[in-house]
Parts: C-alpha cells; sequence; structure tokens
C-alpha cells in the first residue's frame, strides 16, 4: 500500500473501487490510508439492490460483472484497484462498468503486470501504475 501510495496522489480520487477479490483489500487499505470512499466490483449475483452488470471474455470463457447502481456519483473520480494485470479483459471490463455509472476512471493500480501478455493495450487509454512487472 506504501509503494502504490507513493504513485497517485490523493487529491486525484475520490473513491476507489476493487475488483473481486483481491483488489477488496488493496481498495480498502487505500481507501482507509486517504480517508476516501471504496466501492466493489463483483461477479453477478454477489451484491444487494439494484445493479449495473457487463459481459466480458476472459482466458477460458465469458464472465459477468456488477456494481451497485447507488455505488457511484456522476463525475466521481475513480481508481481501480486489483492484484494482477494479465490479458486486461477483467480492468476494460471494470473501466466500463465505472463508466456506464457516468463515473470518471483516472486510472488502474496493480500489484503485478504480467507483461507477456500485454494486458495494458486494452486499457491504454488510462493511467496504469504496477508495482511489479513479470
Amino acid at each position: 500500500v506504501e509503494e502504490i501510495a507513493k504513485k497517485i496522489h490523493p487529491n486525484d480520487v475520490d473513491v476507489f473501487a476493487g475488483i473481486e477479490s483481491r483488489g477488496f483489500i488493496l481498495a480498502c487499505a487505500l481507501a482507509q490510508k486517504y480517508g476516501k470512499g471504496m466501492i466493489l466490483l463483483r461477479k453477478a449475483g454477489k451484491l444487494p439492490g439494484k445493479t449495473a452488470k457487463i459481459s466480458y471474455s476472459i482466458e477460458y470463457g465469458k464472465a459477468q460483472m456488477e456494481i451497485q447502481k447507488t455505488a457511484l456519483e456522476k463525475n466521481e473520480r475513480v481508481l481501480i484497484c486489483d492484484d494482477l494485470l494479465a490479458t486486461g479483459g477483467t480492468a476494460k471490463a471494470a473501466a466500463k462498468l465505472v463508466e456506464k455509472l457516468n463515473a470518471i476512471v483516472i486510472g488502474f493500480v496493480f500489484i503485478i503486470e504480467l507483461t507477456e501478455l500485454n494486458g495494458k493495450e486494452k486499457i491504454k487509454e488510462y493511467r496504469i501504475e504496477s508495482l511489479v512487472e513479470y
């Protein structure tokens, strides 16, 4: 968390979004550190209340991700957190889902980036920070 904190400025972020499930840990720790909000991006069927969903392709098939419809305000600045950037499919879906609620994705933070899988290409329009590249 401290290493990632060196790469972001807290004034740029309103809300940290964690991708299920290891991204929850990172987003929660950053939100706690900066006194900001934290939301969950989860597999379909896991969140209460009304949700927005997105379907996307992953390496071995299809998946769905959802967010509570009331989780974000219009134009809130969101930093999406996850443990791993591989092919970029999950990250891209997360960004689309946040934008579906009219919030602004300011970027991504990952602990690990698997560079050979070139996932960065799918989300190249966003700021991307990784602690370790393999």
